[in-house]
């Protein structure tokens, strides 16, 4: 039971981190747009994420908990191995204010030691592949979207004077910010939930059938709300204002476009990057202003981040998890 109520605390310690990280991308585009002040914004951010607990059902969590290794393979060391290496990961690039994928942290830290303890026939690669898959797909659907919605926009806006444009979309960003903060929480919180209700299924503790208490669901949306209002103000600053500069007509494209990209993938069960797709927003609307709005330099070390974020959890929790089992 100790080891299990552990690994419940490690996963929340992550949940936070994740809110301190990956959440910030949900105020950075209102904040840099000068829409709320950053305390307003972080603590709209944290609202939102809390109230998807009503919004969104239990798919993300199911897909951790049994679409990434065989449940029935998984130990509790395993598990807090695992969450120590994407928990590490994740605090190393928060420091660095780089934004990277919690959810992809989580999915190497699990990857590692089910390759040491079971082998490759230990994995569920279906579900394995579909989420590397979305790792190019969805800043790629978060691009084009926030391309789209923008030449949607100004199309709208084309009689407008500068001050009745800025005016509407000020108002709208209220909006389109709430909705990703609340598709954020509908998928980034589930990841936390899976890992612990895995947990508590290794313990022996919800019987023979795998599921979700719902009492984890509250307590993992909690603790992501938590997260986001202690903020990361690094990542914001990065995602906000260095990537590209915003207005309120791009902040509420960029908002929305990768709002609906993540609803969708919940809706679907599918653990998307909601760093992946905002950033990849962002990059959209800002082009559209002139290719060279986007700060295509930074851009791609943020890119080079994402792309090694699996592959360095899955070798240090393998390479853990082989220490471990050595010292046994």
């Amino acid at each position: 039971m100790a080891i299990v109520i552990s690994i419940v605390v490690i996963a929340l310690i992550f949940d936070l981190l994740n809110g301190m990280n990956d959440a910030a991308n949900s105020i950075a585009t209102i904040v840099s747009t000068k829409v709320l002040k950053p305390k307003q914004a972080v603590l709209l951010a944290a609202l939102c994420n809390f109230a998807a607990l009503f919004v969104f059902e239990l798919k993300v969590a199911n897909t951790i908990g049994k679409g990434v290794v065989d449940p029935n393979i998984v130990t509790l060391p395993m598990i807090a191995i695992g969450l120590f290496s994407a928990g590490f990961w994740l605090w190393l690039t928060t420091f660095l204010g780089i934004p990277i994928s919690a959810s992809h942290s989580l999915v190497g830290g699990l990857i590692g030691p089910a390759l040491i303890q079971g082998g490759i026939s230990s994995l569920n690669l279906s579900g394995i592949t579909k989420i590397v898959i979305f790792i190019f797909l969805s800043p790629l659907l978060g691009f084009l979207l926030g391309l789209l919605l923008m030449i949607i926009s100004y199309w709208l806006i084309k009689n407008k004077t500068p001050y009745k444009v800025d005016s509407i979309f000020r108002k709208l960003q209220l909006i389109s910010a709430s909705l990703f903060s609340i598709s954020h929480g509908g998928n980034d919180a589930q990841k936390t939930m899976g890992i612990i209700a895995i947990a508590l299924y290794s313990g022996g503790l919800l019987g023979e059938k795998f599921y979700v208490p719902y009492w984890v669901a509250i307590l993992s949306y909690l603790t992501i709300a938590v997260g986001t209002y202690l903020g990361g103000w690094k990542v914001i600053e990065t995602m906000g204002h260095k990537v590209t500069k915003l207005k309120p007509i791009s902040g509420f494209s960029a908002e929305t476009s990768a709002g609906l990209s993540i609803i969708l993938a919940s809706v679907l069960g599918i653990p998307i990057s909601t760093t992946h797709t905002i950033a990849g927003s962002i990059m959209g609307v800002g082009s559209i202003q002139r290719f060279t709005a986007v700060k295509w330099g930074l851009a791609g070390k943020i890119f080079i981040a994402w792309i090694i974020t699996i592959p360095f959890t899955t070798l240090t929790s393998a390479l853990c998890y082989y220490i471990y089992l050595l010292l046994q």
